[in-house]
């Protein structure tokens, strides 16, 4: 496994240079390439459709079990931001469920498409495809390419989990996407302005919604990330430190919030820095 750095500063980062970046890191050998579609650890969000029009260019001529995938980790663009899936162009993607879907914790999917389906195999004997689970107790080989059905995990399902993450993407669906991720949109624009706003308040998030989506990560001088989050919830203002080496305090202003609720973060920030 080898790291690529896609961007020097969260705040300043370029979709063009991510993508070069990128590029510029895959090598012969290389069978898979993992990105965060939105990055937890600054709110950064990365141009997927971009890299998978690069991936494609790249692969072509290899063979096709030589060809580098497109793995994503969706978490924070599922339910979030107006894309569909299967247009980002990636092989797989897995996402929790349970932030912006507003699904049960615990709850999650891992999306791919017939093809890639058929690149795995099965470990595990399921529940959801009645062939595969009788061919497993016959010991039977199944015929034909692997399926998403005949991968998902057997065992006893929390089915009262499932039945409320079927209702909470009904419920997104009858909102639709379009509003969904415009709501939001709106919402950390305005949290990201006020920031900015502010004399001793770094933003790291970019300002611009095609780089990013639900999460705002800044920082208050001679305030720790903790500090910032304590001093947020004494004021009845939810915020988190995002768990990783350079931690920033974050605010994610989503479907529950208002324009109101977000000015009232913004004046707790305000008087935390003094500004």
């Amino acid at each position: 496994m080898r790291k690529v750095e896609l961007f020097d500063r969260p705040e300043a980062a370029n979709p063009q240079v991510i993508v070069d970046r990128l590029r510029s890191g895959i090598r012969t050998n290389t069978r898979a390439i993992g990105i965060t579609w939105v990055h937890s650890s600054s709110g950064v969000r990365l141009p997927i459709r971009q890299i998978a029009d690069m991936l494609f260019e790249s692969n072509r001529g290899r063979d096709e079990k030589e060809r580098c995938l497109l793995v994503v980790d969706g978490v924070h663009g599922l339910g979030a931001l107006e894309d569909s899936i299967a247009g980002l162009g990636c092989d797989f993607l897995c996402a929790g469920t349970h932030k912006w879907m507003f699904a049960p914790r615990g709850t999650g999917i891992i999306w791919g498409n017939d093809l890639n389906w058929a690149r795995v195999q099965p470990t595990i004997p399921t529940f959801s495809s009645e062939e595969a689970f009788n061919a497993w107790l016959e010991g039977q080989t199944l015929a034909g390419p692997n399926t998403a059905s005949r991968v998902t995990p057997g065992g006893f399902t929390a089915y009262e989990h499932q039945w409320a993450m079927s209702a909470a993407f009904a419920m997104h669906e009858q909102m639709g996407r379009a509003r969904v991720a415009g709501r939001i949109r709106d919402l950390n624009t305005q949290c990201k302005q006020g920031l900015a706003r502010m004399k001793k308040v770094t933003l790291h998030t970019p300002m611009d919604p095609a780089l990013s989506a639900g999460l705002v990560a800044f920082e208050v001088a001679g305030v720790s990330p903790g500090d910032v989050v304590k001093k947020l919830l004494d004021k009845r203002v939810v915020a988190s430190t995002s768990p990783y080496k350079v931690s920033y305090a974050r605010l994610a202003p989503s479907l529950v919030n208002t324009p109101e609720e977000v000015d009232r973060a913004l004046a707790a920030v305000r008087a935390i820095a003094g500004a």
